[in-house]
């Protein structure tokens, strides 16, 4: 019930749904990807290092994308941005679909990826900043939940449209989101803190200062490394996860309809870190949630009967995807408004870095018939590190303001 608290007024319901939509068509996009590279590999006869650079060109994308959304957004405003980005990724989307060859769909992947990465973190910082402080980290994970709406609408339409239609049509459909982007266009307002930054906000070069400065130094570092093992891994598992059931043994149709019931885990996963995240805090939904992340792809990678594959793949899904929810929640609470923008940006943007390695590494090892088990074990290690440099440098940020903590402390 208490999840269900913030959505009885209707400004934050309204500001949930708005932007929980736009984050759900961004996870459509993602997911949609791990399932045509599958079916492409077999049009196109794609070799598994082809497949990962697909997939590293579009977490390319992301990575600048999320850097230049958030700087923009501590100029321009969040609301701005979270429009511009949402209509780059879907119009590159829709152009997709008429991709001729590897090369250009590799271009369109790359613009796609911009307007993904940019729309997340801006999304993730006006909701933050939006709700009241004890209900902001689960309003944030609450927000976050639309991603697994979003790959379930994914794998519905890789298991219903893909086989009949073709992947074409698939990427078509995430041309969508551009409409959507006319009715948030007086659905959205800017937060209340940063409007009241307005006269008062810092250039390019003193955000960027601020952000290793003594006072947010370590919490950089710290954002910086939990992102890349929580970005690395996810890619590298996520995106090959139908490709990786395809070498398990199953079939095509096979791997999407069991990466559909995964996926389903994933709202649970979300639903208790976002009941954990208020009553014992952001350190502990991240630390525990990684944790369980680990040993989960280790069990997932050894895998080798069905029921076990399908177990391990489930809570694979459940943890990994709360953890993800805490990440989103704990970030912008680091950082001032002045500078929330441009720290939440950035963080996203190096993640982004571990997706460009993470499914590309994955293609390389594939191809050189590295056991699964070995790969999953590389994903095991780096998730144990990012969980690790929370709980020993993390700072717990539940019930914290850090406008008036870092009050003058940004220039």
């Amino acid at each position: 019930m208490k999840n269900l608290a913030l959505l009885r007024n209707p400004k934050q319901r309204k500001l949930l749904f708005s932007a929980g939509l736009s984050w759900m068509f961004d996870a459509m996009e993602v997911g949609m990807i791990s399932f045509i590279v599958a079916a492409l590999a077999v049009e196109w006869q794609l070799g598994a290092q082809q497949v990962g650079l697909l997939m590293a060109i579009n977490s390319i994308g992301m990575a600048v994308g999320a850097a230049i959304s958030g700087l923009l957004a501590d100029r321009y405003g969040r609301r701005a941005i979270l429009l511009w980005t949402l209509l780059i990724f879907s119009i590159a989307s829709g152009l997709s679909a008429l991709a001729t060859g590897f090369i250009v769909l590799c271009v369109l992947r790359f613009v796609a990826g911009f307007g993904l990465g940019g729309e997340l973190p801006v999304a993730s910082t006006l909701v933050s900043e939006s709700v009241p402080i004890k209900e902001r980290g689960r309003a944030v994970v609450l927000l976050e939940s639309f991603w697994a709406i979003g790959w379930i609408v994914a794998a519905l339409i890789a298991y219903f449209i893909i086989p009949e239609y073709g992947w074409r049509m698939a990427f078509a459909i995430g041309a969508v989101p551009a409409f959507f982007a006319l009715y948030l266009r007086r659905a959205l307002k800017d937060s209340p803190s940063f409007e009241a930054q307005k006269g008062s906000r810092l250039n390019i070069r003193d955000r960027m200062r601020s952000l290793w400065s003594i006072r947010h130094r370590k919490a950089t570092v710290t954002l910086w490394i939990l992102w890349f093992t929580v970005v690395f891994s996810y890619y590298g598992m996520f995106l090959w996860l139908p490709s990786v059931m395809v070498l398990k043994g199953f079939d095509l149709m096979k791997s999407f309809q069991y990466v559909l019931i995964m996926t389903l885990a994933q709202l649970p996963g979300y639903f208790t870190a976002a009941y954990f995240i208020e009553k014992f805090g952001r350190k502990f939904v991240l630390v525990a949630y990684l944790l369980l992340t680990a040993g989960s792809a280790l069990w997932f990678g050894s895998a080798e009967t069905e029921g076990v594959l399908l177990a391990s793949g489930i809570c694979l899904s459940f943890f990994n995807l709360g953890a993800w929810g805490g990440m989103y929640a704990y970030t912008p609470e680091l950082y001032p408004t002045a500078v929330r923008g441009t720290g939440v940006g950035f963080a996203a943007s190096f993640g982004r870095v571990g997706g460009i390695i993470g499914p590309y590494l994955v293609g390389m090892l594939v191809a050189r018939h590295v056991a699964i088990s070995s790969i999953f074990m590389i994903f095991f290690i780096t998730i144990v590190v990012g969980a690790l440099t929370v709980l020993f440098f993390g700072k717990e940020t539940k019930g914290t303001d850090p406008d008036k903590e870092f009050a003058g402390s940004a220039s």
